[in-house]
């Protein structure tokens, strides 16, 4: 039921109580959908055999980050699978780490390079030399493109729909602030994906009505020296107004808690933290022990892995790109425990394995 206050703000703004509680309850209802099970096989059941021999490069953006590690995971379990040899090299979280990671890569010769969590603008000169090698490139979170980018050189670029994870993110913020939250959101400039989703986060808060006190451009790389001072900074400014901490993924969230502690808050009171994107390790196990995090929208990231294996193999064949956008999940207290959850990720059981093991003749 609203209380009084949310009524008087809702007539404020020119909303009859019923439709303000409308908004509250289609903004959860819309989050409920992303929350359900994923136990149903809904990608590809057909595509190449698996091209014999292969070696293919993975150069990550930075293996300290969760989502980045779980899908370097899943890339060299599926290499197993198919048959390839799987280097990973790792960039380190700098641009000149980076850089000189696709260097490395490109020195080996491969036959592919993956681009995991590389952003292909920041990498445009490397990407230009890799495709006038004639050396297929696929990419995970690398452009804000879901699939096939070849204006940056991609054969297919891997994610859940990037602006519906962040929907839902702020969906979630809105709905558990009963339609009044004071969100601060964290991202980073480097990369034009974290850009886009943050931008959707702050235009999905704004048009249900909420507030965007702050929007926080600080690099992914130094969350472990500046958000402990920031947090702190931002609690002094906005104090009980910031209800809610919206970042563009879990990494953020890593090194906050401490701060929020000092100031005396418990792990379970405001400002709540929910991520538009991953489900590291370290989130599922915040969120289990409210402790700091309340929610991840988690992508299936070991799944992930599997299909960039896949589409590389498909761009080796010369075949299209298999179609297929990987679901998204809106994880929670409530439903932390299945696909995957008792083991801290968001691993579908939908049979994923199986079924890729399939369509390359394994």
């Amino acid at each position: 039921m609203l209380t009084k206050t949310l009524v008087a703000a809702a007539v404020a703004v020119g909303l009859t109580a019923p439709a303000y509680a409308d908004a509250i309850s289609d903004a959860m209802a819309a989050v409920e959908k992303q929350a359900g099970r994923k136990d149903v096989w809904d990608g590809p059941t057909s595509g190449p055999a698996a091209a014999d021999g292969k070696t293919v490069v993975v150069v990550a953006a930075d293996l300290r980050n969760g989502g980045v590690l779980g899908v370097a995971n899943g890339i060299e379990e599926a290499g197993e699978a198919i048959g390839w040899d799987v280097r990973v090299i790792d960039g380190g979280g700098s641009v000149s780490g980076r850089a000189a990671a696709f260097g490395q890569a490109m020195a080996l010769s491969p036959d592919g390079i993956i681009l995991n969590g590389l952003d292909a603008i920041e990498q445009q000169t490397a990407m230009e030399q890799a495709v006038a090698a004639g050396i297929p490139m696929v990419g995970w979170h690398s452009s804000p493109a879901i699939g096939p980018d070849p204006e940056n050189g991609l054969f297919a670029n891997v994610t859940t729909d990037a602006m519906v994870v962040s929907e839902a993110a702020a969906q979630w913020a809105f709905a558990d602030a009963g339609g009044e939250p004071g969100v601060i959101i964290f991202t980073d400039s480097t990369y034009q994906i974290a850009i886009a989703k943050a931008d959707r986060i702050q235009e999905t808060i704004e048009a249900l009505g909420g507030t965007v006190l702050e929007y926080v451009d600080t690099p992914i790389a130094d969350t472990s020296s500046r958000m402990p001072t920031l947090t702190t900074a931002l609690l002094q400014k906005y104090g009980d107004s910031w209800t809610h901490s919206l970042a563009i993924n879990d990494i953020y969230f890593d090194f906050m808690g401490p701060s929020l502690a000092a100031a005396g808050l418990s792990g379970d009171a405001g400002p709540k933290a929910v991520a538009a994107g991953d489900g590291s390790e370290s989130a599922y196990q915040r969120i289990r022990a409210n402790q700091f995090q309340s929610v991840t929208v988690a992508e299936p990231l070991n799944l992930q892995g599997w299909q960039v294996v896949d589409e590389m193999n498909r761009a080796l064949q010369g075949a299209e790109w298999s179609g297929y956008t990987s679901p998204l999940h809106v994880v929670t207290q409530s439903n932390i425990s299945f696909d995957g959850g008792d083991d801290n990720i968001f691993d579908p059981d939908n049979g994923y394995r199986e079924e890729y093991a399939k369509i390359w003749g394994k």
